[in-house]
């Protein structure tokens, strides 16, 4: 009996031991482990290579020289070789600008491609893990949660149990890499999106950028051309050109500024006939056309703050519906002085012309709009009082023009290059 007992006792002994250490390997197996918070992997994008980091480097000095270039010609003396030279100058100028942004748009094509193919990848891999995820769930609630002391109760011996623990931590561990490979997939995945995206819409300003520089291109082109051929490469045509182009643009002024001799006539109402235009050429006008202003207590304001909407054909660019022309956009109540439909030739303000001819060298801003039509009638905008006038000044002839003082305080409308 004293033997048994001793047995007995020597055996729960090493039950209790087995028990205590398989309840402490159980915590330690079962215990929560810290999983690392998901974080964006860093995106590596394709690096410029020497011979483009070369080509982009030469690209933006010779553009920097070539703004330099343009500013030192535009500062010399206003002859045609002069004029050409800036042509050319800003021609390359521009020429350089386009190169440059070749060069910009195919380093992002390069990055968009890498960025794509990340994305690709990832939704790949979200996709396969997502799936093994699902397996393991469906695994585990088929099998129910294993409880440490259910194992000890079915273990053949010691070292099954301690197999038992092993393969469990084993399934614990690969299940919880799962999960954070998951959600780390899930991290890559909206950071290269939106990469991808911010690769996109950069692409998208920079082919618009593109587009504005190859139509400033045309204009130049066309702009060298049409000076050469209205002068014929002659320097004394040139200087003629220009001495017309101001005593035309002083004579404006000088009629703008109340210094015209004027006659008034009287009362006329809206839609009246009160000039025609001059067909042909005419004082210090190289063709036929109205030169419209509209004033308001002496200052000038852009007409298409006053004029109706109207049928139009846009030849204020290089060429009739080049595209490249001033904008056309009456956003006011008032009939227009001569019958639609309107041919525009130049706009008001910071002008096509100003910008690619040679009146820029005379001056800066356009005071009114010029236009033209099949019918050379010319009728009054609104109501008011009509007067004649004509300014003599550089040149030697005046130029003609009448004058509407409208009934609305301070609002006058001057009609030139017209004959009454």
């Amino acid at each position: 009996m004293v033997k048994w007992l001793n047995g007995y006792i020597a055996r729960s002994s090493f039950a209790i031991l087995v028990l205590f250490l398989f309840l402490l390997l159980g915590r330690i197996v079962f215990a929560e482990t810290s999983t690392p918070s998901p974080s964006p992997t860093p995106t590596p994008t394709p690096t410029q290579t020497q011979d483009n980091s070369s080509k982009a480097s030469e690209l933006e000095k010779q553009i920097r020289e070539y703004e330099q270039k343009v500013l030192e010609l535009q500062g010399q003396g206003k002859t045609l070789s002069s004029q050409i030279g800036v042509m050319n100058s800003q021609i390359k100028l521009t020429e350089l600008r386009i190169a440059g942004v070749k060069e910009k748009i195919n380093q992002l094509q390069q990055d968009i491609a890498v960025a794509q193919e990340k994305v690709s990848k990832l939704e790949t891999d979200i996709d396969r893990t997502t799936r093994v995820l699902a397996e393991r769930i469906a695994a585990v609630y088929q099998v129910g949660r294993i409880q440490p002391w259910q194992m000890f109760l079915t273990a053949r011996n010691i070292d099954d149990v301690f197999s038992r623990l092993k393969y469990l931590r084993i399934v614990q561990v690969f299940d919880k890499k799962k999960v954070y490979a998951a959600e780390q997939a899930k991290v890559d995945y909206n950071n290269q999106k939106e990469i991808f995206e911010d690769k996109e819409a950069e692409a998208e300003v920079l082919n618009k950028k593109l587009e504005g520089y190859t139509q400033q291109l045309d204009a130049e082109k066309s702009a060298k051309e049409s000076l050469l051929s209205t002068t014929k490469n002659d320097e004394k045509k040139y200087q003629q050109l220009l001495a017309a182009t101001r005593a035309e643009y002083e004579a404006i002024l000088g009629i703008v500024s109340g210094k015209g001799n004027e006659v008034e006539v009287g009362g006329v109402s809206e839609g009246a006939r009160i000039a025609s235009v001059i067909q042909g050429q005419s004082c210090n006008s190289g063709g036929s056309h109205l030169h419209f202003i509209v004033q308001t207590n002496g200052a000038t304001q852009n007409p298409f703050n006053y004029l109706s909407n109207a049928d139009y054909e846009n030849c204020s660019g290089s060429s009739c519906n080049s595209g490249d022309g001033d904008p056309f956009n009456p956003s006011g109540s008032w009939n227009w002085p001569i019958n639609p439909k309107i041919k525009f030739n130049q706009g008001y303000g910071n002008t096509w012309a100003v910008n690619h001819t040679w009146v820029g060298q005379i001056y800066n801003f356009h005071n009114g709009i010029d236009i033209n039509s099949d019918s050379s009638e010319v009728k009054a905008v609104k109501s008011g009082t009509l007067f004649r006038g004509s300014y003599s000044g550089g040149g030697g002839c005046a130029l003609r023009y009448v004058r509407v003082k409208h009934n609305e305080d301070g609002i006058d409308t001057l009609y030139l290059h017209v004959n009454y």
